[in-house]
């Protein structure tokens, strides 16, 4: 009785404290760490900042119940180790059945991931596996009637790029075209997007004397004009989504949509690391998510509103690589935020302690803000 008054308190206050501010973005919510709060708990931290759209790398159970009725739209993710497996359209409509069909009637599942990062991984047999396992997916939610509610995509790196300024000469590397190629028509006919993962810090990382900061960190600065199109850019990331969208016409394709499946920056870096500062994230997010919330287009594609996932909910103490890798997030494990975001947010802590005679439970509903409102605009 006393866990069920502790849970009808916590739903009180979840309600009672709901944000008035959208972040206007998706976010990755990653896993690789043995210290996150539970997906309950994550649940009502991303309801208090009224974020509507989630990207997971896996189709984690637990997750998809935990946000049950909860109205977010998600995203879910088949590894790379699969994708040999799932270009059996057998393998794929099990798939399907164990991790999609149990939970699609409470939890908006909208899109699979088929891999991440394939095409310029370690991996070289897997781009060979990458369509035929898109394919068979898609296959799959057609035979189970979830077509229309579902779309298959994969995420791709701006390694994919051989060329990428100026931003109307966007291609690909010569390599890759084979595969890109027929994905494409697969978009263009399933209507599905061009998922990359953008990341304008590593442009900083590699070349700090000659990359001026404030060109990434969408701060004032003089730009850059392509010669071209006579089009200017104020920021990096603009110019290389651009970019792909040139690449992509230059296959045949002006008939698909680019969006941003992973951006960020890091708060914390090795030595070799110039930029991953608090400081600099902060800038980042804090920027990126104000023109998110104008409903900015790039400018070779202004009237196309660019769709963004931020990289990433939580740092995560288990990912493997430089310092930075552990270090994207938006929170701290225990829902303290890394920055001020502008926004604010909680993330409930419930504590149940009991005496053997009364059987009392403590129940502790901690608030942790998200900095302060700012209003943007």
């Amino acid at each position: 009785m006393t866990a069920i008054l502790c849970t009808l308190l916590l739903l009180i206050f979840s309600k009672s404290f709901i944000g008035t501010f959208s972040l206007g973005v998706g976010i990755n919510y990653g896993q690789i760490a043995n210290n996150l709060p539970s997906p309950s708990r994550v649940s009502i931290l991303l309801g208090s900042l009224n974020i509507s759209r989630v990207k997971l790398y896996d189709a984690d159970p637990n997750v998809l119940t935990a946000f049950a009725n909860t109205n977010i739209e998600f995203i879910i993710g088949l590894g790379n180790e699969y994708l040999q497996k799932m270009q059996d359209p057998q393998q794929a409509q099990i798939w399907i059945q164990q991790k999609v069909q149990p939970y699609i009637s409470q939890t908006k599942i909208t899109c699979i991931t088929v891999g991440n990062e394939v095409l310029g991984g370690p991996d070289p047999q897997l781009p060979s596996y990458l369509l035929p396992a898109m394919k068979a997916m898609y296959q799959a939610l057609v035979n189970l009637g979830l077509s229309s509610q579902v779309y298959v995509t994969t995420a791709h790196s701006l390694q994919i790029l051989k060329t990428s300024f100026p931003p109307s000469n966007g291609a690909f590397r010569d390599e890759y075209v084979q595969y890109i190629q027929p994905i494409l028509s697969f978009h263009a006919q399933s209507n599905s997007p061009f998922l990359i993962n953008a990341y304008p810090y590593f442009a900083y990382k590699n070349d700090p004397k000659n990359v001026p900061i404030e060109y990434l960190l969408f701060e004032p600065n003089s730009g850059t004009v392509d010669p071209n199109t006579n089009l200017k850019y104020d920021n990096m990331l603009y110019a290389q989504i651009d970019a792909v969208y040139a690449g992509m016409k230059s296959l045949g394709h002006s008939d698909v949509q680019v969006r941003i499946s992973e951006t960020g920056w890091p708060s914390r870096g090795d030595d070799d690391e110039p930029g991953a500062t608090v400081g600099n994230a902060g800038i980042y997010n804090r920027n990126l998510l104000q023109r998110m919330q104008e409903g900015q287009g790039t400018p070779a594609h202004p009237s196309q509103k660019i769709d963004i996932y931020v990289f990433a909910l939580f740092n995560e103490n288990m990912k493997p690589g430089p310092t930075s890798e552990r270090n994207y997030g938006l929170y701290y494990p225990d829902g303290t935020p890394v920055y001020n975001l502008g926004v604010q947010g909680y993330l409930p802590i419930m504590d149940y302690s009991s005496s053997g005679e009364n059987g009392f439970c403590v129940f502790r509903l901690v608030v942790m803000f998200v900095g302060l409102v700012v209003v943007f605009g």
